[in-house]
């Protein structure tokens, strides 16, 4: 990479410059000529960042680094002295090589400045190469745990190359990140230094495959609605249609848009389903899977209809359920309100508040309402609604439609209102795509009772489930899977903590804290831009505001496994500092 033009910096620091290269090539490449080990400083700023504010957290980070390096027994130990901001470090700050950054801030004004105060070049590298470089873990305790990493030391650690030791992790102030790293090449007599710096860091050592690189896929930002509790006569202010699938489709980033679970379906399901294929010649049976799902619930079969997934289950109630006054609780998914306005209803929206924390208030529901739906935990907001709370929207004359798609990724599946029998219009819409990977199956299942299931089946075609996917429901609620399912259910929660963790680092992320689902809703200031940037980084997000209730601030994360998040954390802390 190419330092920023000779206009970016003073005459007089580029002839220090040169005359440290200079040296630099007779000393035997990263070591300076008294044997000190060159530092290279990884710095992000946000706009407006000063040359002060960068000298001052670098000051800081090189003091810590001629500590380490003392403690090291390497040359180039010391501290940063008594240079104020204004007229520059001394003391160790003579050992900086250069300044290192993302491509798009090596023109900032705070880094040229700095770096011209302390004679050094500062060297800008595309995002999708930092993005490609494995950041270790800091060295606190919150930040070890979350996973975060930085440009900073993505920066640092690229620029100084093969061998690089990460010599002081990501110092953060207000518009200004750093770290600083160093190349040590093993020469004799060194390697017990060399031995001893790696463990006085964070224990990471540049060059080494960790990860491979993300592949950046361009994208076009899709128009913004504008945001509406009543829609308009004859339309609605949001993309109703829009899915997470829109997301990754046809791209190759890393999903965390779509909210089906890794790894599935799993093998012994995949092996069940594919010897369904010899029956391919006999139209479908439901009675068995129907039989089966009944028995995992507690209910008579009648009080069971199994559909091509959840989504089909909502055009059947918009065709055939007797109501005039329908109402949708948002922010929710939004195929329900879609289904219903393609059947020719006004749709009527409650919306959850950010500041109750998109909780429901079962006073806000119209008592006119002849239909409400509601999901539980809510897809995008991850809340789950205590049962009692739901149940009391009941009433004689009204459905009360409750989406529990993810309530088998609850541990306990607590606040199910599947199985109950004693809630009156009460229709609950299990999914069985997102726990087992089913999504191109195609299978889900209503429980209601006798007379609202005759309605539904009426409406259905013809053998509406497929043999394969009648099979799999009916091995998907067997003893074991639901163990399994289970067990899932608490390790999405251990990775959902660890995600918020993460996320929770970052003063410029707002999340709805009582997540409880297998994905996460947050806000961010300009989260539409941030969703484009992510993406150049191979990260797939969920666009928040195609959800009524919800604007262009907002993006919905799936919950994935540990080293994905860390990944992503890394990825979002530069795609915010790239955003100034």
């Amino acid at each position: 990479m190419a330092p920023v033009g000779d206009a970016l910096r003073d005459p007089a620091a580029e002839q220090r410059h040169e005359e440290r290269a200079e040296r630099d090539d007779h000393s035997h490449g990263p070591l300076l000529p008294d044997g000190a080990p060159g530092l290279h400083v990884g710095v992000g700023v946000r706009s407006g960042a000063t040359a002060k504010e960068v000298l001052e957290l670098v000051e800081a980070a090189l003091t810590r680094a001629g500590e380490v390096l003392a403690e090291a027994g390497l040359p180039g130990a010391g501290t940063a002295g008594g240079g104020s901001p204004e007229g520059g470090c001394v003391g160790v700050s003579a050992r900086v090589a250069g300044f290192a950054t993302v491509e798009a801030r090596a023109a900032a004004p705070g880094i040229v400045a700095a770096a011209r105060r302390l004679g050094v070049p500062v060297t800008g590298f595309p995002a999708r190469v930092l993005a490609a470089v494995p950041v270790p873990h800091p060295s606190g305790t919150v930040l070890a745990a979350a996973g975060t990493a930085s440009v900073a030391e993505a920066a640092a650690l690229r620029a100084a190359g093969p061998g690089a030791v990460l010599l002081v992790p990501k110092r953060k102030g207000p518009r200004v990140t750093c770290a600083i790293a160093v190349s040590v090449p093993v020469r004799p007599g060194d390697v017990r230094s060399v031995a001893r710096l790696s463990l006085l860091t964070c224990g990471y050592i540049g060059g080494e495959p960790d990860s491979p690189p993300t592949i950046p896929t361009p994208h076009t930002t899709a128009d913004m609605d504008t945001h509406t509790d009543i829609p308009p006569a004859g339309g609605h202010a949001h993309d109703l249609r829009h899915h997470g699938d829109a997301e990754v489709r046809d791209e190759r980033l890393t999903d965390l848009a779509v909210n089906v679970r890794t790894a599935t379906p799993p093998d012994w399901l995949r092996e069940r389903i594919a010897r369904s294929l010899t029956s391919l010649a006999a139209y479908p049976d439901d009675r068995a899977a129907r039989a089966a799902v009944a028995g995992r619930h507690g209910l008579p079969t009648g009080r069971v209809l199994l559909t091509a997934g959840a989504a089909e289950a909502f055009v059947l109630l918009a065709r055939a359920l007797p109501v005039r006054r329908p109402v949708v609780v948002h922010p929710q998914f939004t195929e329900p309100e879609a289904a219903l306005r393609d059947a020719g209803h006004e749709v009527r929206r409650v919306l959850l508040r950010e500041e109750d924390g998109f909780r429901l208030d079962p006073a806000a529901v119209p008592e006119d309402a002849d239909l409400v739906v509601i999901g539980n935990p809510t897809n995008p907001t991850s809340v789950l609604h205590p049962a009692e709370a739901i149940a009391s929207l009941a009433r004689p004359g009204r459905y009360l439609v409750v989406d529990e798609a993810f309530m088998d990724a609850v541990p306990g599946e607590r606040e199910a209102l599947a199985g109950r029998t004693d809630v009156p219009g009460l229709v609950v819409l299990r999914s069985l795509t997102k726990t087992w990977g089913l999504a191109g199956l195609r299978i889900g299942y209503a429980l209601a009772d006798p007379d609202t299931v005759a309605l539904l089946e009426r409406a259905q075609p013809l053998w509406p489930v497929s043999t394969p996917a009648l099979v799999a429901a009916e091995a998907c609620v067997e003893r074991a899977a639901l163990a399994e399912a289970e067990e899932a259910a608490y390790r999405i929660g251990v990775e959902r903590d660890h995600l918020l963790a993460g996320l929770a680092e970052f003063d410029e992320v707002r999340v709805v804290a009582a997540a409880e689902g297998p994905f996460v809703l947050l806000r961010i200031e300009g989260a539409d831009a941030v969703r484009e940037r992510l993406r150049l980084l191979g990260f797939a997000a969920r666009r928040g505001d195609t959800f009524p209730g919800l604007d262009r601030h907002w993006l919905r994360l799936a919950v994935r496994d540990r080293v994905t998040t860390n990944r992503f954390l890394q990825a979002l802390d530069q795609a915010l500092l790239l955003g100034g």
